[in-house]
């Protein structure tokens, strides 16, 4: 088994190279690659990225959101979360099958005094809370299985980035399934940092206790495609937010000019259909106005630059476009 040391703490990066050595990387070795995200929320492959996320929070914060190739939850990693992957053949014991790929994870907290166990469908737990959550892909004959390993999270932040306002959304995404977390780091029978704790999971993984001899160092060439992942796939508005499955949403609020509300259809990201009700005043026919939001993606500041300069005074007095960004998105 080989793999390749990654520093990048990059979202967009990791899951670059992910994809890079399951589908371009010539070689008929198995990987393990072991790589952290500096904060950010990595969305399901069939998830409704709006659904999944505090959007403000995300925007105050500066919370990186990237889509990966795999399907499931989404799910929040800081520096305190290490994440495992696997690129292997895809041979027919492999398909689906969590356990094998996440008892040689499971045993390595063991020898680290971790009583670990495989739970539900595809997930590693500690006292029966949630530690570990897997997933994986697969390309014509290869497969990805990577998972996370929470070992001293901020696990205060996850309740604020992932939990929406309580919005109608209505979404034909894979809803997340929000389990109790902890953290391993209190039940390490000796106090490790994560760099110790990342190399000596490297070392139980690849069977060695020399790295070393064991790693794959990354070409000009294999870093040139993988840029190009990066910056096609995993850089852009379209695959991060676009992809999300047709929607539905509703917002309303309250300003100094009348409460303002609302509904949007969202058609691969762009708004397809928009309609607004209130009591709010206003000289100018609304029809107008809601037809100039259709087409616009359903993004911060794609609506601002659409509405900016539009007399937004003769459809609502007394609500502003700061408002209306606020009743959308916030």
């Amino acid at each position: 088994m080989k793999t390749i040391l990654n520093d990048s703490k990059d979202p967009r990066f990791n899951l670059a190279l992910e994809e890079y050595v399951l589908k371009y990387l010539k070689s008929d070795e198995d990987f393990v690659l072991l790589w952290q995200n500096a904060n950010s929320v990595i969305i399901g492959r069939n998830q409704n990225t709006i659904e999944e996320i505090n959007t403000s929070y995300v925007k105050a914060h500066d919370v990186n959101v990237v889509r990966r190739i795999t399907g499931g939850g989404a799910v929040y990693h800081d520096l305190g979360n290490l994440n495992f992957s696997f690129v292997t053949t895809s041979l027919k014991d492999n398909l689906n099958n969590y356990r094998k790929f996440t008892d040689p994870v499971i045993k390595a907290l063991k020898s680290l005094g971790v009583e670990a166990a495989f739970s539900g469908r595809n997930d590693i737990v500690v006292d029966e809370k949630k530690i570990s959550g897997n997933a994986q892909s697969f390309y014509k004959n290869k497969m990805l299985h990577h998972g996370t390993i929470l070992f001293d999270a901020d696990l205060s932040i996850i309740a604020d980035v992932l939990n929406v306002k309580p919005d109608k959304i209505a979404s034909k995404g894979i809803k997340s399934n929000r389990a109790r977390v902890t953290n391993i780091k209190p039940y390490l029978t000796e106090a490790i940092s994560m760099t110790e704790f990342k190399t000596r999971l490297l070392k139980y993984l690849l069977g060695s206790d020399n790295i070393m001899d064991s790693v794959y160092e990354l070409t000009d060439k294999d870093l040139e495609k993988i840029h190009e992942l990066m910056e096609m796939r995993y850089n852009t508005w379209m695959w991060n937010y676009g992809e999300s499955p047709d929607f539905s949403i509703e917002k309303s609020n309250r300003y100094a000019g009348g409460k303002i509300e609302f509904k949007f259809n969202v058609h691969e990201g762009v708004i397809a259909q928009a309609k607004v009700y209130g009591d709010f005043l206003g000289s100018k026919d609304i029809q107008t106005f809601e037809q100039k939001l259709v087409g616009t993606p359903y993004e911060e500041d794609a609506v601002r630059n659409t509405l900016k300069d539009e007399p937004l005074d003769e459809y609502f007095f007394n609500i502003t476009l700061d408002n209306i960004i606020d009743c959308i998105f916030g």
